[in-house]
């Protein structure tokens, strides 16, 4: 590879944020791939789709076996996923093959297609997201040292994000995501290495059929309660909740998700909404307000539509 290789819209934009540190970072890709496929043996094929925070390219080993690279951009820290993914071994998650230190990058197993993909309802694939949740959950990893409690880290962000943005949160969502946050601060009850973010973009067909057939990608791997997971799985979904019946349809998804993992259904609605905003203020706050504007829309729908 000689010129910098396309990126993903949501990637350009976060590199964009960083400045001459994401330019940089861009320019020199080239050279870190090759050093890449002369340490791993491989030859790169096609660009795959990694969200926001990094680069993922299709390769191959000298042996002929399909495997995944995905290297970080600058301002995002591989570590915590490696120590998941080698923690897990295949159990739940994408099967870790190969860890770059200086760079962070990660060589995978190659995975199919993502559950966003494949076409099935929300309702099929908030179960089959709960379903890969439990084999994921089985990944016992201690806390980290100095972990920040996950509802107060977020109560922080959405004030100090809406504030800085000028304030985009209308201010009845905004109220209900910090009362949210408080109520949810300080968890007793039992905790487990969450995944993190487990939507249907970051949750692939497994290619041998293990598990539930279905591998999470992209962990962040933090102690936590387990209801903030199962949240995370209903934070998207911002076309389908709109109109009058929105409340209704997030509510039985609720019902379903909580049903399926064995947990409290109001922790779980009070987690979605929270990440809900959050988000949306996380992709505002790096320059791709289009992609973070129906979160926070799709909050306010969810305000004002019947539950």
């Amino acid at each position: 590879m000689t010129a910098p290789p396309r990126l993903q819209p949501l990637v350009r934009a976060r590199l964009g944020g960083l400045g001459e540190r994401g330019a940089a970072w861009h320019e020199a890709l080239p050279d870190l791939l090759d050093r890449l496929a002369d340490e791993w043996r491989l030859t790169w094929g096609r660009p795959l789709p990694g969200g926001s925070a990094s680069y993922v390219v299709a390769a191959e080993t000298t042996h002929g076996e399909p495997r995944a690279v995905k290297v970080p951009v600058p301002d995002a820290d591989l570590a915590d996923e490696s120590r998941v993914l080698a923690a897990a071994g295949g159990r739940g998650y994408v099967r870790l093959h190969g860890h770059d230190a200086q760079s962070d990058a990660l060589l995978l197993e190659r995975l199919g297609d993502s559950l966003d993909r494949s076409a099935r309802p929300p309702e099929e694939q908030l179960a089959a997201l709960a379903e890969t949740l439990h084999e994921a959950w089985t990944v016992d990893l201690p806390a980290l040292p100095g972990q920040e409690d996950k509802a107060v880290g977020l109560h922080r962000l959405v004030r100090e994000l809406d504030e800085r943005l000028g304030h985009p949160t209308h201010p009845r969502v905004l109220r209900t995501a910090l009362d949210h946050a408080e109520r949810l601060a300080g968890w007793d009850g039992p905790t487990v290495t969450v995944h993190g973010d487990p939507h249907p973009a970051n949750t692939l067909r497994a290619p041998d059929g293990r598990g539930s057939g279905w591998l999470l990608v992209d962990p962040d791997g933090f102690r936590a309660d387990p209801a903030y997971d199962a949240g995370v799985t209903l934070r998207d979904w911002c076309s389908h909740l709109r109109g009058p019946d929105a409340g209704r349809r997030l509510r039985a998804w609720t019902a379903l998700v909580a049903g399926r993992t064995g947990l409290d259904p109001d922790r779980v609605w009070a987690w979605a909404f929270l990440e809900r905003v959050s988000t949306g203020l996380h992709v505002w706050g790096f320059g791709a307000d289009r992609v973070g504007r129906p979160f926070l829309e799709s909050a306010a729908a969810l305000l004002s539509a019947p539950a």
